[in-house]
């Protein structure tokens, strides 16, 4: 049966007696649907399993704060920030794509070899002992990164795989060991991993050009090369040599995530990729294209007299840049 409303009063106007007559009226009051009270049925159990769940598992009913644990049970404290926020920004940083040239637009074109000597002061960033730019391409290559190749030449022709990569990096020795319990010497085989500083040049090939779709005048790097001094076994020099060839379009995204030190301000730091686009860096040409394929001291002897080639054959450039314009 219906749940009867207790009797509310409500005052009506009698005119027989002229004035307010209270009088009696009854209200039902509706009742819950079924459909509410299997809501609240289930609502009910649902929060008994969980109570029941969390008892038998042991488990906190609130969220805890997340701890890393390591599998003995330790917990792992995590180190604190080396500064007052978090940098990633130069994770993310993304490289602006060249603008397409079609070969009918190049009007001039020059092909150029630079070396980039990091014993000098503009250069000491190639140097830089947290992340050297040696590093930087190597372990990217044995990652899968990025691809270098054989320097048999510089046409990007033969690539390296991941073992030939691994050898340039690393190199096994054999060194002898005297055992003071046995008396004797034995023979152990030791893996030595390339010191970056034994690397102190780099090697650019570059292009000059013309684009005369919209008559402006550039220069592209098309490779990098880090160029090492062979020694023999007393420590006297013998050569020097590249190491390997990386293919500079490959290798933008890659130099884009990676900071370089800004002596002027830490808060700014630019990447490798800022670095080479912007020219931030002193070289000489060494080489120029030529018919006989011949570097600058092939047919230069003195050190004086390769400085005065390459700076005629930089001013041969500037030159053809400043003719195509009159003023």
């Amino acid at each position: 049966m219906p749940i009867q409303q207790p009797a509310t009063t409500k005052a009506l106007w009698n005119p027989a007696r002229h004035f307010l007559t209270p009088k009696l009226e009854t209200k039902p009051r509706s009742a819950s649907p079924p459909q509410n009270r299997t809501i609240m049925t289930a609502t009910l159990l649902r929060l008994l399993g969980v109570l029941l769940t969390s008892a038998t598992l042991g488990m906190p009913l609130f969220a805890q704060p997340s701890t890393n644990v390591t599998e003995s049970g330790n917990q792992v404290i995590p180190r604190p920030r080396d500064g007052f926020y978090d940098r990633y920004l130069h994770t993310e940083e993304q490289v602006l794509a060249y603008d397409f040239i079609h070969e009918k637009d190049v009007f001039w074109e020059k092909r150029t070899w630079r070396l980039i000597d990091a014993r000098e002061l503009r250069n000491h960033i190639f140097r830089a002992e947290k992340a050297p730019f040696l590093n930087i391409l190597l372990d990217a290559g044995l990652d899968g990164d990025l691809t270098l190749y054989n320097v048999v030449d510089d046409a990007f022709s033969q690539p390296l795989s991941l073992e030939q990569v691994e050898e340039i990096k690393y190199s096994t020795d054999t060194i002898t060991i005297f055992n003071p319990e046995t008396l004797q010497d034995s023979l152990v085989v030791v893996r030595n991993e390339l010191n970056w500083e034994d690397v102190s040049k780099y090697r650019l090939k570059e292009v000059y050009f013309f684009d005369e779709e919209t008559s402006t005048f550039g220069v592209r790097i098309l490779g990098i090369a880090p160029i090492i001094e062979r020694l023999d076994d007393n420590g006297n020099f013998l050569n020097e040599g590249p190491l390997f060839w990386a293919y500079y379009p490959e290798a933008r995204p890659l130099l884009a995530r990676h900071e370089v030190f800004n002596p002027h301000n830490d808060a700014a730091r630019l990447s490798w990729e800022d670095v080479f686009e912007a020219r931030l860096f002193d070289s000489y040409i060494i080489k120029a294209n030529n018919l006989y394929d011949k570097r600058i001291k092939d047919y230069k002897s003195s050190p004086m007299a390769i400085l005065v080639e390459s700076e005629r054959i930089q001013e041969s450039i500037f030159n053809f840049e400043h003719d195509l314009w009159s003023y």
